[in-house]
């Protein structure tokens, strides 16, 4: 099981070590997710809960719990929110009963076994969030695509401004990312483009309060357990 988290906030923020490549996903991005993604995927399957395990400040698994009933969340950095503090690639780091959905914005230099870890817990759907590019490549070919190819890849056509160590509303970038998403018993789907007017139309008025450089005063979800 995956160890209680704190249930108080700290009050000052903790920067991640370099190697956790911590950059919070824009809110509009999971509700891309969410909203044009999953429903293509999951050919009708409700989800009831969803675990992410690279949660960093909770940018993503907040924005989860907008749409589904039980969420859960853990990082192997403490940022001091209240999350449960675990490892996902320790093979003692599980989740019982298993989520319907385990989502993700891992780091970009484990996200392979990342991947291959959420598929071997998961009790329906893995979704990664990571660069375009990462379709490409003879290791994750070998170790991932060729025997698993994902349900559905789904790039952005407009840029997902990632800032490390925040959230910047306002950042551009000329990087490109895209959904990686396994449906267990769903064959491969044609790639879906994301359309473009998401980061205006799935913006909330109140996402700079919530998820922007000022801490929130409580985590909005339970740790996970």
């Amino acid at each position: 099981m995956i160890p209680a988290g704190h249930n108080a906030v700290m009050a000052s923020r903790r920067e991640p070590p370099d190697s956790l490549d911590f950059f919070p996903t824009p809110p509009w991005a999971t509700r891309a997710l969410l909203r044009h993604v999953l429903p293509r995927a999951l050919n009708g399957y409700h989800l009831a809960s969803a675990w992410d395990p690279a949660c960093g400040e909770g940018h993503m698994v907040e924005v989860f719990a907008e749409d589904i009933a039980i969420v859960k969340a853990s990082d192997v950095f403490d940022y001091g929110r209240g999350y449960a503090v675990a490892d996902f690639l320790d093979p003692g780091t599980t989740m019982t009963p298993r989520p319907d959905l385990i989502g993700f914005n891992p780091p970009f230099k484990v996200a392979l076994p990342f991947v291959r870890r959420a598929l071997d817990m998961t009790g329906c759907a893995v979704a990664a969030l990571v660069r375009t590019a990462w379709i490409e490549g003879v290791e994750r070919y070998g170790e991932l695509f060729r025997d698993h190819p994902p349900t559905l890849f789904a790039p952005f056509v407009e840029r997902v401004p990632m800032t490390k160590g925040r959230w910047d509303p306002d950042a551009s970038t000329a990087t490109s990312y895209a959904w990686f998403v396994w449906v267990e018993g769903v064959s491969p789907l044609a790639p879906f483009w994301i359309p473009p007017g998401c980061r205006q139309t799935l913006t909330r008025p109140d996402d700079r309060r919530r998820f922007g450089v000022a801490p929130p005063s409580a985590p909005l979800l339970l740790a996970a357990e």
